[in-house]
């Protein structure tokens, strides 16, 4: 069974009125599409799709969809939000059999940062897919794809095949063993030692000033005398 079970209702306007509407009465508007059926206006209370969306396992997880005493099994694809508020908008809901063989995004998460020594050496990630497209039975989504970081050093260059993926779990790209992401030098780190760099510098070129002159003193002195 899925985690989320959403309760929606059939919209009977659609087009940007008919989600004026449904926002308009604390709801929030959707689309329900795929598979052999039309797409469906729909939508779901405010409280009851943000309850669902802040749990974390609506976007690119197995949900339930229940209208008029039927269920059935959604992908939640996308959401938008408002760009001030950050309040949910709009949301596409895909249809899918519960064995059915899905493409789907899951994110990249990243563990024992403080076992890291690429970090204690001033190291920053570079993280250059935050997720990766697998292709998986609907049922069987991983929660997440996680690097563990532990004995990472400054330099490592992190990819695909370091991460193990679940039984019956592929990525849709074959043809290359891509990067997730990479343990590089901070630029912090390089303007410290820039600036470093730039205070020995002019130490050294303060001093070798300073040398001559002392040296023209010392000759003047030893004239003198």
């Amino acid at each position: 069974m899925a985690d989320i079970v959403l309760n929606v209702e059939v919209r009977e306007r659609t087009g940007t009125g008919g989600a004026r509407e449904a926002r308009r009465q604390s709801k929030v508007p959707g689309v329900l599409y795929g598979g052999p059926k039309g797409p469906v206006a729909i939508a779901v209370r405010q409280n009851e799709f943000r309850k669902a969306l802040y749990t974390g396992k609506l976007l690119g997880h197995l949900v339930s969809l229940t209208h008029g005493g039927e269920t059935q099994q959604v992908i939640a694809k996308d959401v938008q939000f408002h760009p001030v508020t950050d309040e949910p908008m709009h949301f596409d809901l895909y249809r899918v059999e519960k064995g059915q063989t899905i493409h789907i995004n899951v994110p990249v998460h990243f563990a024992n940062e403080e076992d890291c020594p690429a970090f204690r050496a001033g190291a920053t990630l570079e993280v250059v897919r935050h997720d990766v497209e697998l292709v998986c039975r609907a049922d069987q989504i991983p929660e997440e794809l996680l690097v563990d970081l532990t004995g990472r050093q400054l330099g490592d260059t992190i990819r695909m095949s370091d991460i193990t993926l679940p039984d019956g779990v592929e990525t849709a790209i074959h043809d290359r063993d891509f990067v997730i992401a990479s343990l590089k030098i901070s630029s912090a780190a390089v303007a410290e030692d820039a600036d470093a760099a730039a205070d020995e510098a002019a130490t050294e070129a303060a001093a070798a000033e300073e040398a001559p002159a002392e040296e023209a003193a010392a000759e003047e002195g030893a004239a003198e005398e």
